[in-house]
């Protein structure tokens, strides 16, 4: 009787290696032509055709020099997940974690040189799954934390949760080859569990593709969320947002917890746009609230109600809390540069400060008293903080 448990490891090594090469293939469509998170598009795409490039030289295994098909074989694949540990952290906008992943692959790469690829395979077969398994558990651990800075605890876990995975079947591989040695040093062995890890390994990368798709997916519904609740040019909240954000304090306001309004109006903003143009009216908004932002608490809330006009939320504070931050940001303007092509042009604003009341219907009534103190602060010459009482 003929045992066809090779046959069929091989027919499923190929499997894995077409899915790799056809996940590398639209992943670089993605990156080259959807321009969809680029970077971590081209390192998906590279991860994938570095993990198709390693199982196709282990098929040769026999065939073709032992350097291509068990040294640069194994080192592909470990490259393969350095890829991945070093480009995931771009989907949640940090930086690339290339030195810890270069530290593995260097160390991994070193070690298999040392080791002679004949007899007993065991140390390359625990060097190898070593080495994939730390990749890919800072991998699951970094990405786990870096959403969990972003959404709650169950969402950062659901996404994450298939690395974890990957790095626990990664771990599997690693204890079987201390547990039951030389057993199942090729994963192209005549045995059940080489059988069963190469079935794992096709669904490792189907997850894999599809946990990435996914991350990438979801960077883009934030991207766009962030797209509809900021003001494109100045990154500040638009108008729709800050208003929810002034809704939702007011309806705090009956549980005794105040807050107060600073609108601000930027001084002589048509004569800067008549004199300079319109592209430096939008720098010196931009100018405006690089100022603005470091007298804002995370607490509060900077929007742009349109035009030259913004307001920022300031939530438990009082009409002097107010009055204070204002003044701040009022004196910060009128002391920061703003040059548009080497003309110099002096920056000021004028602002109003409102406290809402236990009376105030709405916030629309605390709103109107501070657009009210903003024009009396117009009134009076420009560049001066003003107040209107309830």
């Amino acid at each position: 009787m003929i045992d066809h448990t090779p046959t069929n490891a091989l027919t499923l090594l190929a499997a894995t290696v077409l899915v790799f090469s056809v996940a590398s293939v639209f992943w670089a469509v993605m990156a080259q032509g959807a321009r969809l998170a680029p970077r971590a598009s081209f390192g998906l795409a590279g991860v994938n055709a570095l993990l198709a490039l390693s199982l196709s030289l282990h098929a040769l295994r026999g065939t073709a020099p032992a350097l291509l098909t068990f040294w640069a074989s194994d080192v592909l694949s470990i490259a393969a997940l350095a890829v991945l540990r070093t480009v995931l952290p771009t989907l949640v906008r940090r930086p690339m974690a290339w030195r810890s992943a270069g530290a593995v692959l260097l160390s991994g790469a070193a070690l298999l040189a040392t080791l002679p690829y004949s007899g007993d395979m065991r140390m390359e077969t625990r060097a190898v799954f070593a080495s994939l398994f730390a990749l890919s558990l800072m991998a699951s651990l970094d990405t786990w934390w870096a959403l969990r800075q972003r959404v709650s605890v169950a969402m950062s876990l659901l996404l994450s949760g298939p690395l974890f995975v990957i790095s626990v079947l990664l771990a599997g591989r690693l204890l079987e080859s201390l547990i039951l040695p030389g057993n199942n040093t090729d994963i192209l062995g005549a045995g059940e569990f080489n059988i069963a890890w190469l079935w794992s390994m096709l669904a490792m990368n189907l997850v894999l593709n599809a946990t990435m798709a996914f991350l990438i997916l979801a960077k883009l519904i934030r991207r766009i969320q962030r797209l509809t609740r900021h003001d494109p040019l100045t990154d500040v909240l638009n108008r729709r947002a800050l208003s929810e954000a002034i809704d939702t304090e007011h309806a705090r306001l009956q549980r005794g917890k105040p807050y107060a309004l600073v609108m601000i109006d930027m001084d002589r903003f048509k004569q800067l746009n008549d004199s300079l143009g319109h592209a430096a009216g939008d720098a010196a908004l931009q100018r405006l609230v690089e100022v603005l932002k470091p007298c804002v608490r995370e607490v509060d809330a900077l929007g742009r109600l349109g035009g030259e006009e913004f307001c920022v939320l300031l939530p438990l504070t009082d009409l002097a809390g107010a009055a204070l931050v204002a003044e701040r940001m009022r004196l910060n303007l009128e002391e920061s540069e703003f040059l548009w092509q080497g003309q110099s042009w002096p920056l000021t604003a004028s602002f109003g400060i409102a406290e809402a009341e236990p009376g105030d219907i709405s916030a629309d009534a605390v709103l109107g008293r501070a657009d009210r103190a903003m024009y009396r602060a117009k009134a009076q010459g420009r560049n001066v903080v003003q107040a209107l009482d309830a």
